[in-house]
This record gives structure tokens, sequence and C-alpha cells, in this order.
């Protein structure tokens, strides 16, 4: 018992959605295509879960997330993939994988073959039960990662109905739902063992603003302790939480946000892994050419920085979603994939979007006492990452193009002095590329402005050089 297709995506997340939609772009036949998902819906966008999900007025609910409503474009519902054709097998997991004979079985117990493989398989949560603890069981402790752990989230907060809410983690999911367990009245308590919040993203000044905000929405920070153990009644439900340091937190519900790790287990020990995840080509392609991953999974080479990362994001996940099929349906047309990293978050009233990397020397600016402040980050003396919170569309896109252009940086006073001013003057300069200092990146060198004449100029040189040609063709035929 079998069926046959010419690409199978295996996943049903943001990058399977994407990718489904660039095929059928491209012209994919229908019947060539079929999406494998263990979850029982269509591709949607995460994103909506840990924000207008858990919303207590109007809250996001399918089909108005499916993918690719996150940038703008049609929705695709279910009735589209049969609509083109694409065959969506969902609720069913693929049960092993063997690339080289290029089939996956299901649990079912059917055999699918490919010509194709596209590898979206994410990450999972990670479980209190792998730090010891135990938890699994009471229906008061929530994780955020799919479609099911948000149903029983926004469940368990509706029955709860305000009460004390503890979330343990300070990255993304932490202080999102921390967030929105706010707006949906809870008294929330936030745990976790670092110095500050978003770690592995903001500086310590950042991180200060945004925990001071929390605080004025009443949220409270313990920093620097985990999670030990529960207390639980006699329906085995959590109503404390206990912490290494010593410390007992009345709890009506708990939710964690301490990690993920890419679902790479059907194919470790025949592809090769890097990162934690699949290490796949600028092409998106693993080390079988039959097997390309995108999305949580994949680790990619981020021409920008000058190696191999695994970002955990879902605008990284649409664009390689993309980039990978291009890649498998016109390789010879398809350039390595060049990647600035993204990050963003937007809660409460606040809204902020990094690009690039956070390392070397951080140079803020901006006023922290008011809405609009930022950072760049300049290592080997080029300009590397950038941070704006609260700024324009035009401001974005400013630091955006200021991180790509990677812009030399000879006076770090002058560039703290001119702060956000730099982005907006250095992205509205005409450059010249060429090869950087900074190990694996690409660089620019800015110029002197090319005034209205130059390019006057050059079009009249253009014009004349292709009319010569034209004339010495004819008299090339008349001799």
């Amino acid at each position: 018992m079998g069926r046959a297709f010419v690409y199978v995506i295996i996943g049903g997340g943001v990058a399977a959605g994407y990718a489904a939609h660039e095929f059928f772009k491209r012209g994919v036949t229908h019947g060539e295509l079929c999406i494998i998902s263990e979850e029982p819906v269509a591709p949607y966008e995460r994103p909506a879960l840990s924000k207008g999900y858990l919303l207590p007025e109007a809250p996001a609910r399918l089909p108005s997330f499916h993918c690719c409503v996150g940038t703008n474009e049609e929705k695709l519902t279910p009735k589209w993939y049969k609509e083109n054709g694409i065959e969506l097998i969902l609720g069913t997991r693929v049960k092993s994988a063997d690339v080289r004979r290029k089939t996956l079985l299901t649990a079912t117990g059917e055999t699918i073959s490919y010509k194709y493989l596209i590898v979206a398989t994410g990450a999972r949560a990670l479980k209190l039960e792998e730090f010891g603890v135990n938890g699994l069981d009471a229906t008061n402790v929530c994780y955020l990662r799919d479609l099911a752990d948000a149903d029983r989230l926004a469940n368990v907060m509706q029955s709860c109905g305000g009460g004390n809410a503890v979330v343990i983690g300070g990255g993304y999911i932490g202080m999102e739902c921390a967030a929105s367990l706010v707006i949906n009245k809870f008294n929330v308590t936030l745990v976790f063992p670092e110095a500050q919040c978003m770690p592995r993203l903001f500086t310590s000044k950042i991180a200060s603003y945004y925990e001071d905000f929390y605080q004025s929405k009443g949220v409270k920070f313990i920093k620097g302790t985990v999670l030990t153990s529960f207390d639980f009644n006699s329906d085995g439900q959590v109503t404390a939480v206990n912490l290494r340091d010593g410390s007992k937190l009345p709890a009506d519900m708990v939710v964690i946000g301490i990690g993920i790790r890419p679902n790479t287990s059907l194919f470790e020990g025949q592809l090769t892994m890097e990162k934690g995840g699949i290490k796949v080509n600028g092409q998106m392609q693993s080390s079988n050419a039959s097997v390309y991953a995108i999305g949580d999974v994949a680790a990619f080479p981020v021409k920008i920085v000058g190696e191999t990362r695994r970002l955990e994001h879902v605008d990284s996940a649409r664009k390689a979603a993309r980039h990978a099929v291009a890649a498998i349906t016109e390789p010879e047309k398809t350039s390595d994939f060049d990647y600035l990293p993204f990050f963003y978050s937007r809660v409460f009233t606040l809204s902020w979007q990094f690009y690039g990397d956070n390392a070397g020397e951080v140079v803020h600016f901006g006023d922290f006492a008011g809405p609009t402040f930022g950072a760049y980050w300049v290592n080997k003396g080029y300009l590397v990452g950038s941070f704006l919170e609260g700024g324009t569309k035009e401001q974005y896109d400013a630091i955006a193009c200021t991180t790509r252009l990677k812009p030399k940086i000879d006076d770090v006073a002058e560039l703290e002095r001119q702060g956000l001013g730099f982005a907006l003057s250095v992205s509205q300069k005409p450059v010249s590329l060429r090869p950087s200092d900074v190990d694996g990146g690409s660089g620019v060198v800015l110029e002197k402005p090319m005034y209205a004449w130059h390019a006057t100029a050059g079009v009249i040189v253009a014009a004349s050089i292709v009319a010569f040609a034209y004339w010495y063709g004819r008299r090339r035929r008349r001799w």
C-alpha cells in the first residue's frame, strides 16, 4: 500500500505552507505535491498563537490565520489545496524515513515515495520532565508550540478567570505569554535563571527597559533561579510552584517556555547534522541531494555573518521555504540563500525589530525614557546588527538596509551621536560593493552621492554604445 509524489513536504507549520504556495506559483501539476502533517489542520501562521489567539476579545481563530496571510497574500485553506491538486495528509505521523530509497512510512502503514523531499518538521517544546520535574499530567500546566497547545492554554485561562499565573522562561514565549496573561487580568510572575529577559538578543540596557515596562503592567520578575517542583491538589492540579531559591509561588496556572529542540530524529544517521539541526547548503539542500530542509530544523549558511546557523523565527522559515522550492524547480537560476537575520515582537503597545548579528561592541542610541530607542552592534570595524523599538516603517526599513550594507564604522562615538539618523542617511546613499574585512560576509564602501548629471551622462554613453553597435552590425551585413 503506497503512493508516489514528485514533491513531498513533511511537516505542517509555516515553512510547509509557504513552500506549497511557492510550488503553486511555479506551476506545480495537480497530483505532484503532498504535505504530511501530524496536526489535523492545514498549515497556519504560528505567531498568531502567542498573540491574537490569546486575546480576551475577538481572539484569532482558524481559518483567519492560515498561511500565507502573514505576508498579506492569499489564505491557503483546505479548499485551496484541494482546488490546486495538492494532497494534504493530515493528522498523520511519519514513523520512519529512508532517504536512500526515497520513501516515508506513516504510522498508518502507508508508504509514501518521492523524488524530492522538503523537511519542515520544525521543533518541539522542551518538557519539564527532561529536567527532572514532574508535572506533565497536570491540566493547568501549559506549553505553547502548536494549535492544540494554544487551545489548551486558552481553555485553562478561561476556566481560571484570572488569578495567579506563573510563567517559566524569559524568552520569546515567556515574554509574549506573560503579556497575554496580563491582558486577561492575571497576576503574572515571570521566572527565569538568567540575569535578564531575552538574554540571547537583548543587552542589559534594552532588557531593563522591557522589564520596567512589564512591571508597570503588574508583572513580577524573579531572576537567577529555576523551578524545582510543584505542589498539587487532590485533583492533580498545580497549586504552587517551588523555586530553587526557596520561594513558593501560588499558582492557578503555569506556562512553560524553556526552549525547543528541532525534530530531526527521522533523519539522524542518514543526513549530516549541525547546530542541532539538519545541515544544508545555500540551496537548502542536505547531504542527500534529494532532501531539502527549511524552518527551525535547518542549519544553513548565513552569508552575512559567515557561519552556519539555525534560526528559530517565522521570517527565516518563510523565506527559506520559497528559496528551497526555487532551488528545486530552477536550480540553474537560483543563487545561494542570502538571508539577513530578522527578529521582531509586538506586545502591549511595544514593537521592536532586530536585524543582523548581535556581535561585537554595542552602541545604544535614542531616549530610553521615551517611545523610540535602539542599538547598533559593531564588529571588527563594521556595523553588523541593528535594533529599534517604536520605529516607523521607514525607520525599520532603514535599519534593515543599513545592516545588510555593513558600512565601515571609524568612529563609534560619532555613530552614537547620530543614532537613528545614521541608518536613515546610509540607507539613502548609493553604494559600491566590495569584499568585506568581516569574515565570510559581504560589505560596502559608502561613496559620495551620484549627482543627476552623472546618471544622465551614464544613460547617454550607454545609449551611444547601443546605437553604435546597431549601426556597426548593419554595416557588417552590408559588407
